[in-house]
């Protein structure tokens, strides 16, 4: 039966595609035909629709969650800044808030920087093409499935059980106790991070592998020339060179980062001090009953959170387009 309706929304998806080229064109024959403005007419018939989705799925729900958040847990009753109040205060929501913080400092910073160090090794390398291959694999993975795989990873079936996951099996043959290691606060945040990391080195290596190759080999082979060895040639030539490609690489990361929700909902559920600012979300949004009020609120504290990255992004942007 899904196959079924899988077919039908193609389908359908075609059919309005190929119904609003030809209305597309209608328009526009019947404008040129009446020596309109057919530019002006050309360039909103393009925009339309993905202006429609965008008021739809973006400032539509965007508005509506900025107004849930004022109201009570049925969106009925005004409540004012209530819930804000009642998240300012709510232990949990300082505790996502840290978790979240301690995310965005290590995830993206490691990203990038293992992305930067494998592409710069694997072009120096004969194999360095099924290397970057292994290493891009995992992003193919969605993120449940990563958190799925690591949850096995991690695994531990208490005291004198045989351990099936991979981490406890190490320690155990190296005489070591097994560990449950997803319940161990602060160090479970950490194997939680190494999961996306694993996930997003891929995508930094191959951005930073194509930006390698834009690097004069003229500019490298005068450095060599003049004595530099490749830590110093790596660190003063490389990455100032490579530094518009770090930001955009960084924020991709870091957007993800503020979003993150899948691994954790897999592996530790929110539980063990492991929540962040995106599973409280859905737990007051969709668990118990739901509170759309608070569940609103920490939908607005991610989307606050998001607004400085896309202004400096903005920013830098009008700044390379002044040069």
């Amino acid at each position: 039966m899904a196959i079924f309706s899988l077919f039908f929304y193609v389908l359908t998806g075609i059919l309005v595609c190929i119904l609003y080229y030809h209305s597309a064109n209608f328009l526009l024959d019947y404008f040129v035909k009446k020596k309109s403005n057919d530019s002006s007419i050309r360039a909103f018939i393009f925009i339309a629709p993905a202006f429609f989705i965008l008021i739809i799925f973006i400032i539509y729900p965007v508005l509506e969650t900025v107004r849930l958040s004022f109201f009570d847990k049925y969106g009925r009753e005004f409540v004012g800044i209530s819930n804000y109040i009642w998240a300012i205060k709510d232990p949990e929501f300082r505790r996502g808030i840290l978790n979240n913080l301690g995310w965005l400092l290590i995830v993206p910073t490691l990203c990038t920087f293992f992305g930067l160090v494998i592409a710069n090794l694997a072009d120096r390398l004969w194999w360095g093409t099924i290397a970057k291959s292994i290493i891009f694999m995992p992003l193919a993975i969605s993120f449940v499935g990563a958190g799925v795989i690591w949850k096995f990873v991690y695994d531990y079936r208490g005291p004198g059980d045989q351990q099936i996951g991979f981490l406890n099996a190490i320690v155990v043959s190296l005489g070591f106790e097994p560990q449950a290691w997803i319940t161990i606060p602060i160090w479970n945040n950490l194997f939680l991070m190494a999961i996306m990391i694993w996930i997003q080195t891929g995508l930094a290596m191959v951005i930073f592998s194509a930006a390698l190759r834009g690097i004069p080999k003229e500019m490298l082979e005068a450095a060599r020339i003049d004595g530099a060895n490749e830590l110093k040639i790596f660190t003063s030539i490389i990455i100032p060179y490579l530094q518009q490609t770090i930001l955009v690489i960084w924020t991709i990361i870091t957007i993800l980062v503020l979003k993150i929700f899948d691994i954790i909902l897999a592996v530790t559920n929110g539980q063990w001090q492991t929540e962040v600012v995106a599973n409280l979300m859905f737990d007051w949004m969709f668990r118990g009953g739901g509170d759309s009020g608070r569940g609103s609120v920490f939908a607005i504290v991610i989307m606050i959170a998001v607004i400085p990255i896309m202004i400096l992004n903005i920013y830098r942007h009008r700044e390379e387009q002044k040069i």
